[in-house]
């Protein structure tokens, strides 16, 4: 009798973690199509510059602050919400906004008309991860969490390496065919046309998220209303070094990985002479090697130090990370020819993956279920700020004001990326006793 009954619970729970993947299946779909829509204006970087008349630097802002201010703005009440309402509807709903966001710039005829469109994209990320690191921390185990986490986390190096994979060979098809005029809409170029090609898919991802996903059961819940913005801003007082280390830290480390993502495409053409094409094959190929290889690698790690007995996984893992990426991404650039410089990006991507997968690990122990979604919305902000925003941005104005080269963004993308991955590597190392004790404090009271 035993025995039926142990197997009988064994079916379910194997039920229920097929289901679960479904879901991390569901999730990391929709977030290969965020950051398609997200990453493929990089691409696009010259046929843009040209066509709007704009600046490295401006073209920068349009790329990243563009989002940080979406973040500002929307990020922390959407949280607010998957924290207390249906996630499964917020990201849907999320979802369809940034994929007509994203062919809305199709339309765009200047750089104010651009920067909105991208605002509006930018509700991909302030609707998605909360919801789902949430979602899915409520349906795994402690003990496979981590590899769920990082299979969802591949979205964004699956996402960005189709971009420039699938974007590439879109865009040389494109260009082949030239200028269309399409009724109400006029005239038409390339690259404006791009954006309505990948973007509105979405939509069918969003109806697709809505009919079939579920929401959790939630688990470890301490306050059936939720928690509000006074009292979260409390408990990060209470923690203040756990979450100074784990912001700034994994920031800073985002930031080393946004230099080298943002620009990447911009060095090759302008330091090799190489097409969109040919870009997009080189790139697109080794994101979605190392990248993803990368942020399942860190995953793996996590599982790996959680089952040796280290409170503190999430955090070694990323430290981890930030160590390994400091000497591939300082010399990329002073490689003698395109493939070495390529092997040697292919390092550095690799190692500035892990704070996608170890950062949102460490937020789902750092603090109870129904304040995850809100503490995670306010590390996305400061990764926006930080990450997002300044590796796109300080490269652009390095590039522009101090090597006064537009060749010279090589040199400028090793500056930023290796100098941020020392800092982040530090902060990270910094917060390994401090996360200890905030994840002992936490599981005490569950």
């Amino acid at each position: 009798m035993q025995n039926v009954e142990a197997k009988a619970i064994a079916n379910e729970e194997d039920q229920s973690l097929t289901y679960a993947w479904y879901m991390v299946f569901l999730c990391t779909v929709a977030y290969i199509f965020s950051f398609i829509d997200r990453q493929i204006v990089v691409l696009l970087i010259e046929p843009i510059r040209a066509d709007l008349q704009i600046s490295d630097t401006q073209f920068s802002l349009i790329h990243g602050l563009a989002f940080a201010l979406f973040y500002a703005s929307m990020g922390l009440p959407i949280a607010r919400l998957a924290d207390t309402r249906s996630r499964p509807l917020i990201i849907s709903a999320g979802i369809f906004i940034w994929s007509l966001a994203t062919a809305m710039c199709g339309i765009t005829r200047n750089f104010w008309e651009l920067f909105i469109a991208r605002m509006g994209v930018g509700v991909g990320e302030a609707a998605l991860s909360p919801a789902a690191y949430s979602m899915i921390t409520d349906s795994f185990p402690k003990s496979k969490l981590g590899f769920a986490l990082g299979v969802y986390s591949t979205g964004v190096f699956l996402g960005s390496g189709l971009a420039f994979l699938i974007g590439g060979t879109v865009i040389g098809y494109i260009n082949d065919y030239g200028i269309v005029e399409l009724p109400l809409l006029g005239i038409i170029k390339p690259w404006q046309l791009t954006f309505f090609i990948v973007g509105l898919p979405g939509i069918l991802i969003a109806l697709l998220f809505y009919i079939t996903i579920r929401d959790p059961e939630r688990k470890g819940i301490a306050n059936n209303s939720g928690f509000s913005i006074r009292e979260i801003g409390t408990y990060i007082a209470l923690h203040k070094k756990t979450f100074t280390s784990h912001y700034l830290g994994f920031g800073f480390s985002s930031l080393s990985m946004f230099a080298l993502m943002s620009w990447a495409p911009a060095f090759l053409i302008r330091n090799y002479g190489l097409e969109i094409q040919q870009v997009g094959i080189y790139l697109g190929t080794l994101v979605l090697i190392c990248n993803t290889g990368g942020v399942l690698c860190s995953g793996t790690l996590i599982d790996m130090f959680t089952r040796r007995g280290y409170t503190d996984a999430p955090m070694r893992a990323g430290v981890v990370g930030a160590v390994g990426a400091i000497l591939p991404a300082a010399i990329f650039c002073f490689m003698p020819g395109l493939y070495s410089a390529l092997a040697m990006l292919a390092v550095a991507m690799f190692f500035t993956s892990f704070p996608v997968a170890t950062s949102a690990a460490a937020l789902q122990v750092m603090a109870p279920n129904q304040m995850r979604a809100q503490v995670t919305a306010l590390f996305f902000l400061s990764m926006n700020i930080l990450g997002i925003t300044g590796g796109a941005t300080l490269v652009a104005v390095c590039t522009d004001y101090v090597f006064r080269d537009d060749v010279m963004v090589g040199y400028s993308m090793s500056l930023i990326s290796s100098s941020s991955a020392v800092v982040g590597a530090l902060l990270l190392f910094w917060g390994l006793k401090h996360f200890t004790a905030t994840a002992i404090a936490v599981n005490s009271k569950k």
